[in-house]
């Protein structure tokens, strides 16, 4: 079993992974340790990740980006319209949520953001399973702070598309606040004041702040507050408004009617303002750009910060949100822990930096810190692993109403109720108590629909309590009802019971409360009173089940099915493509090792006849490779080699003996050198033995016979 982590960007992802050794973030195939967010299509297959990043200018309408924001939401979302200026491919409603309209196969094809994002989690997946050489099938994965009940079921529905159990889907900050803490081993105890962090987490799209108080073995988050729209790209936005002005001016061009052009320009601006962080001024320089003129540029950080300006004003407002919801002061913190790409601007750390008042912490890297805690996250989760304990104790992020309909034998009953306020401790469970005769629906909706991020329904789900009948005693039933919030921030109703009133006897305690001394010698008369005392009480008893029916956003189980059928249909022809051109690379390969093999290794082995048939073959074959067998098959690619591995077989099979005698004779020399060797040394031995032998008598001679020689 693994155990992965997942860092869910919209821009690039990141996946770690536990092992015995600690938490490694993996590479992918072209050795990144970041995968681009991205789902290409093609005439013959799917591009995922880093090949759709390779082809995303000259394949713009048919690749989609920003999968992370687009999940879970309605065409008509304000929000949605706003990722359309970052999404190149044509948004359309799929179904009660936005798609993405592409050409694929040759066919203009609809895929929800859900089988989207499915689609990637496979590609992470396989990538991970690269690396581990293991199958993949659990993973904690990351979400912003903000995101509603609706879009964390549409990545729940990602995965299970994409065959991945999610053990939790957890909010960014709380994934680095894990990392983060878990290696700290001088945290306070449980008694003593908590440490205080701020974790400030700015990346690409957007902006959390979360105020968490960590002891030793836990921390808890306090509030968390959020900028939905404020990230790297809306600085890479802004240097593009400005070199689209300054082209019209220079080059009297207009980017802005050229979609290629303006990836092309923005993906400059994204190299420009990371150089920017570290120099003081930057060139940008673009050939081709459109209409054959080549652009350039230059701009100082003091020039881009004037642009972000507007952009700066802003910084400091999640901050003080999160401050005011958890009713404390700025200077209350005791760490400042800055990660996300966007946290290297400098006139950003220097405004946070200036509203505190104190030092910044980076002890966590910036982009891979996220992902280390989910991994962190899963191996905790895992029973695999062996991890130091560390509760995590996450708030909800919208407070949460049931509503039903008033039942008429209860004329002042009230019809709704907020179950879970906003900062409510998650995971938790409520039970609601409701006196009824018959079956009855109950809504969960979100209680401030201004709270949530663009026009996100506030709906979250129904629920239909079944099987209610009337007690004959008392006319109507007690159903108990347990909503709870689970470790994803999803709401359910996850059971239902009802009881009945019974009465049962209990001890009555002394009136103090205190138990008599064993030990004490009883009176005759305590004697008599010696029986326990017992009284009759109320109490409510659990008597059976109650079936609930739930209608909510998630996709139902036959849906699932038909995703995960689709993708994994997908998947094999991808796969099948992938192979085909292999095959296709490896035969226009050999035609060209051949070619040079007859006029070098097999020059002396083949007579003019067998060459000329040989070369003849080639040939013909590459004529066919590069005209009607560009899209042949696999199998006519392998018949194809055979044909002509067949027909140079006997001139390979010579090469092969002559080499393989070539072989034979050096070893055979090799072999006759040792023997040589070998028999001098042992001639050299015996030679050395007699001497050996004298020397020996001489010096061992019995001193006797000297003494009578004498």
């Amino acid at each position: 079993m693994s155990v992965v982590g997942v860092d869910f960007g919209t821009l690039n992802t990141v996946i770690a992974v536990a092992r015995n050794r600690g938490v490694d973030v993996i590479t992918n195939e072209v050795s990144n340790r970041a995968t681009p967010s991205l789902v290409g299509f093609g005439p013959k297959a799917r591009y995922l990740g880093e090949t759709a990043k390779t082809q995303e200018i000259s394949n713009l309408k048919n690749t989609v980006s920003c999968l992370k924001r687009l999940a879970g939401r309605s065409l008509k979302d304000p929000d949605v319209q706003i990722e359309q200026q970052y999404v190149s491919a044509a948004l359309v409603e799929c179904g009660a949520q936005v798609g993405a309209e592409i050409s694929y196969l040759g066919k203009k094809e609809k895929f929800s953001a859900t089988e989207l994002v499915a689609m990637f989690l496979s590609k992470v997946k396989q990538t991970a399973q690269a690396e581990l050489r293991l199958p993949v099938s659990d993973i904690v994965m990351s979400v912003p702070a903000w995101f509603t009940d609706v879009q964390r079921r549409s990545l729940m529905d990602a995965a299970e598309i994409a065959g991945l159990k999610m053990l939790r889907l957890m909010n960014d900050t709380t994934a680095a606040a894990l990392g983060w803490g878990i290696t700290k081993l001088d945290l306070p105890g449980p008694e003593e004041k908590p440490r205080r962090v701020a974790i400030i987490d700015i990346g690409h799209s957007d902006y959390t702040c979360s105020i968490i108080d960590f002891k030793k073995g836990e921390l808890a988050v306090k509030a968390t507050a959020c900028d939905r729209h404020f990230g790297g790209r809306d600085f890479n936005l802004a240097l593009v408004k400005h070199f689209e002005k300054e082209f019209k001016a220079r080059f009297k061009i207009d980017i802005t009617t050229n979609p290629k052009a303006m990836v092309r320009v923005e993906t400059s601006c994204e190299k420009l303002k990371k150089i920017l962080s570290a120099n003081q001024q930057a060139p940008l320089n673009i050939e081709s750009l459109m209409n054959d003129v080549d652009v350039n540029g230059m701009i100082t950080r003091q020039e881009f910060e004037a642009l972000i300006e507007p952009m700066l004003l802003r910084v400091t407002a999640p901050i003080e949100q999160a401050l005011a919801d958890a009713k404390l002061a700025k200077e209350d913190i005791d760490v400042i822990e800055l990660v996300g790409g966007c946290t290297r601007v400098p006139a950003l750390k220097d405004r946070i930096q200036e509203y505190f008042g104190k030092q910044l912490s980076f002890t966590m890297n910036q982009d891979e810190a996220i992902a280390r805690g989910c991994a962190f996250s899963c191996a905790i989760l895992s029973p695999v692993f062996k991890v130091r304990d560390f509760a995590v104790q996450d708030i909800c992020s919208y407070p949460i109403e049931f509503s039903w309909e008033k039942d008429q034998d209860i004329p002042d009953e009230d019809t709704s109720l907020t179950v879970f306020q906003k900062g409510n401790v998650l995971p938790s469970t409520k039970i609601l108590t409701f006196y009824r005769k018959q079956a009855f629906d109950l809504e969960a909706r979100y209680a401030k629909p201004e709270l949530l991020p663009g026009k996100v329904q506030p709906f979250i789900g129904r629920f239909s309590v079944k099987g209610v009948k009337a007690d004959p005693k008392t006319e109507f039933m007690i159903c108990k009802l347990k909503a709870r919030v689970n470790i994803h921030g999803i709401l359910n109703v996850e059971s239902g019971y009802y009881v009945e009133d019974q009465e049962v006897e209990e001890e009555v305690k002394d009136e103090e409360g205190e138990k008599k001394d064993p030990e004490a010698m009883e009176t005759d008369g305590e004697k008599k009173d010696s029986k326990t005392k017992t009284r009759k009480v109320k109490k409510q008893v659990r008597k059976g089940d109650l079936p609930i029916v739930a209608g909510v956003t998630s996709l139902d189980q036959p849906a699932l099915a038909a995703a995960a059928e689709k993708e994994n249909s997908m998947a094999m022809e991808d796969k099948l493509v992938a192979d085909t051109e292999e095959k296709k690379n490896e035969l226009e390969a050999y035609i060209y090792e051949m070619r040079n093999k007859l006029d070098e290794q097999y020059a002396d082995l083949a007579n003019d006849d067998e060459k000329d048939k040989i070369r003849a073959k080639l040939t013909e074959t590459e004529d066919w490779l590069y005209e009607d067998g560009e899209d042949a098959t696999k199998a006519i690619y392998v018949a194809k080699m055979d044909e002509i591995r067949a027909m140079a077989g006997p001139v390979a099979q010579r090469h092969f003996d002559k080499v393989e005698a070539e072989r034979q004779a050096v070893q055979a020399k090799l072999d006759a050198e040792a023997a040589a060797k070998k028999s001098n040394d042992d001639e050299a031995k015996k030679q050395a033995e007699p001497a050996k032998d004298e020397v020996m008598t001489d010096a061992e001679a019995p001193q006797p016979e000297t003494e009578a020689k004498e």
